[in-house]
Order: structure tokens, then C-alpha cells, then sequence
């Protein structure tokens, strides 16, 4: 078969419930580049914990983190292609003022490599292991850099009306995508920030057609990725709105395989 461009999501998609990589995934995922096949990761996490992920699966290809907001290779300090596009961080300090009244439990402002908070106290679960330090923001000059994302915390139930309060207020400066897994939050990245960006520079620094493009998600924050893509496919455990655009749904969700079940029949592994 033609070389494929396979771009991952990884939570809701590649990862099962309790954010693991399942033998059958990563079994497959290990057939395909060897095939020849590219296998990447675009994802709305930082690079902190997509990290292990990434070098689990033993890959050399660039990596899209924060929805597209960053575009590297870790293996390649010098990949010719690299991007970084960054947020205000007037903008950032407005939204952290402004939190309480738009009912925001908390934030978390990601730098490329730092993690700030407008908390002391970060919840212990997967996505803050408990040796993760951040720094309180407490004021423009604690910021020491223009963030990357940020990341925004409530009740699930109250994340559209924040969405809509944050969008309100700045506009169309920004654009807004909620990151599923197990903590669902609301990612802010700047405008035009998307995850199909950072894959279409993948596939061009590799001379890869979009017809060749295969990407699989699950959430809102893949939207544009799955439209761009030549196939685009949606778990089983997708939204809906996600499965209307898709040229195929996944027959099972990702903590049944749904993923590496597709990718084996597709490929005819």
C-alpha cells in the first residue's frame, strides 16, 4: 500500500479509559511504521504528558501538541519545520481576573515547557501528576512567558456557558476547543490555532498528499482535522457532530480497541 500519514488524538482515541496504551494498540501502531507507514501524534495535551506516549511507541515523526499550537520533533532540535504560536499575556491575566465572574474554578496557563496556575493547589490525577510544579500567578510579572494554552476548569456542566462568556468578551482573537479525557476543560489557543495546521505541515515536510492523510479523534478539538484529512474516522465514543463530517465511524469505542480494530482491517494486518 501507498505510504500513509496516520495522525493520532490520543485521549477518547488512541488511549482507553484510564488513558493507557493497550498491547493491541501499540502492536499495531509498531506494524504500521515498520510498513513504512508515518504514525503521529496530534494532541491538545502539552508535550509533558504526551511525552511518554510518544516514545512508548518508539516514534521519530514531529509531533503537534496543544491543538496545533506547537509543532516539533523531539528527536530533531533542528527539524526545519517547527512552529510555536503563542497567546497575550495581557490576554492571559484579563481571563484570570475575569475568572470568578465567568465561573471558572480554575486556570492553567501552559508555557512550551512551564506550567502556571491561578491556583496554589492543583488537583492529583493523571493530567497533574503529583511532581508537577507550577507556578501561581499572582500577577503579569509571575508570567514569565507569553502562554502557549490555557486551559480552562469548571464542572463539566458549566464548561458551554464559559465558553460562550469567554468568547463574548475577546472575540475572534482566540479560538476555543474542549479537550475531553478524564478532566474535560475548555483549551484556549490563539487564533487560527488548530490541529489540522500542524498536520498538514507533517505531511508536507514528508511530500504526503491529503488523500493519504488518515486521522482518527474523537472530540470537538479534532474537527478540523478530521475535515482535512483525506479519511477521516471517528471513534465509536465520538460526538455526534464529529461523526456528521467523518468519512467513516470506528465500529468500537476506544476502550474496546476501536482504534487498532479499524487500523487492522483497513491495512489488512
Amino acid at each position: 500500500m501507498k505510504q500513509k500519514l496516520i495522525a493520532l488524538d490520543l485521549d477518547g482515541t488512541t488511549l482507553n479509559n484510564q488513558s493507557l496504551l493497550s498491547d493491541r494498540t501499540k502492536n499495531v501502531l509498531a506494524t504500521l511504521q515498520k510498513d513504512n507507514h508515518l504514525v503521529m501524534i496530534a494532541t491538545g495535551r502539552p508535550y509533558r504528558n504526551s511525552k511518554e506516549f510518544y516514545e512508548t511507541l518508539k516514534m521519530t515523526t514531529p509531533l503537534v501538541n496543544f491543538n496545533g499550537a506547537l509543532c516539533h520533533n523531539p528527536t530533531d532540535s533542528n527539524w526545519s519545520n517547527y512552529y510555536h504560536k503563542t497567546l497575550d499575556k495581557d490576554f492571559a491575566m484579563d481571563l484570570i481576573e475575569q475568572r470568578e465572574d465567568m465561573g471558572i474554578d480554575f486556570i492553567c496557563v501552559e508555557g512550551k515547557e512551564t506550567l502556571f496556575a491561578s491556583t496554589a493547589t492543583l488537583p492529583s490525577n493523571e493530567y497533574f501528576p503529583k511532581n508537577l510544579l507550577a507556578t501561581q500567578i499572582t500577577s503579569k510579572d509571575t508570567l514569565s512567558e507569553n502562554p502557549t494554552s490555557m486551559n480552562i476548569f469548571s464542572e463539566e456542566r458549566n464548561l458551554h456557558a464559559i465558553r460562550d462568556r469567554i468568547l463574548a468578551r475577546y472575540g475572534n482573537s482566540i479560538e476555543i476547543r474542549t479537550w475531553g479525557g478524564t478532566m474535560p476543560c475548555l483549551e484556549i489557543v490563539s487564533a487560527g490555532v488548530q490541529k489540522a495546521l500542524g498536520v498538514e505541515v507533517v505531511a508536507n515536510n514528508y511530500g504526503i498528499k491529503r488523500e493519504d492523510i488518515l486521522a482518527f479523534g474523537d472530540e470537538d478539538n479534532d474537527m478540523e482535522m478530521i475535515r482535512f484529512a483525506g479519511h477521516g474516522v471517528v471513534m465509536q465514543n465520538g460526538i455526534a457532530a464529529l461523526k456528521h463530517i467523518a468519512d467513516d465511524v470506528t465500529t468500537h469505542t476506544n476502550h474496546e480497541d476501536g482504534l487498532a480494530i479499524y487500523l487492522e482491517k483497513y491495512f489488512c494486518l
